[in-house]
């Protein structure tokens, strides 16, 4: 059973993921049920995607930046930012381009190296929901939203950094 954070609870996680191939062949897609989809299978079937019974979100590689689908963000309920390492930061500002520049206000979820250090700073770029390794407790990574009680910088949670709060009195 996947291990899936969304909005700071623990869920069941209702979407399926299809992966291309070892060749890189696009995979079937079933006709209903909610998928998300690797970047080249919504550019190559996008109408297709678009018109099926179940809703579809896409995933995307650090090396995919989110222009890549900004025209298509309206109809896309869910954007996943696939993390292949833990030192590889490129999908945060994925994410924080979705919400502060074009203004995705859908699920951005995170996958692949996904572990309790990173959920915090992930949650403050934008990240709404969390697809845990398989190694990680979800209820244990649910403490990691409360380890700092303010953070100095400004964030998609916090537009303001905290001596401007201090200033304005608003921490």
């Amino acid at each position: 059973m996947a291990n899936l954070i969304q909005n700071r609870r623990v869920e069941t996680d209702s979407w399926q993921r299809l992966e291309l191939g070892a060749d890189g062949a696009l995979p079937p897609v079933p006709a209903d049920g909610d998928v998300i989809v690797p970047l080249a299978l919504w550019k190559a079937r996008r109408d297709a995607l678009a018109a099926r019974s179940g809703k579809t979100g896409v995933w995307l590689n650090s090396n995919e930046g989110p222009e890549t689908i900004v025209g298509d963000l309206a109809r896309l309920p869910l954007v996943a930012i696939n993390f292949p390492t833990i030192a590889d930061g490129r999908g945060l500002s994925t994410a924080r381009l979705l919400r502060e520049r074009h203004g995705y206000t859908g699920e951005i979820r995170a996958i692949g190296t996904v572990i309790k250090d990173l959920l915090l700073g992930m949650h403050r770029c934008g990240f709404d929901s969390f697809l845990l390794r398989d190694d990680q407790e979800p209820e244990d990574a649910l403490r990691a939203f409360d380890e700092l009680a303010d953070a100095y910088q400004a964030s998609v949670i916090e537009k303001q950094p905290l001596f401007r709060r201090r200033l304005t009195g608003a921490s």
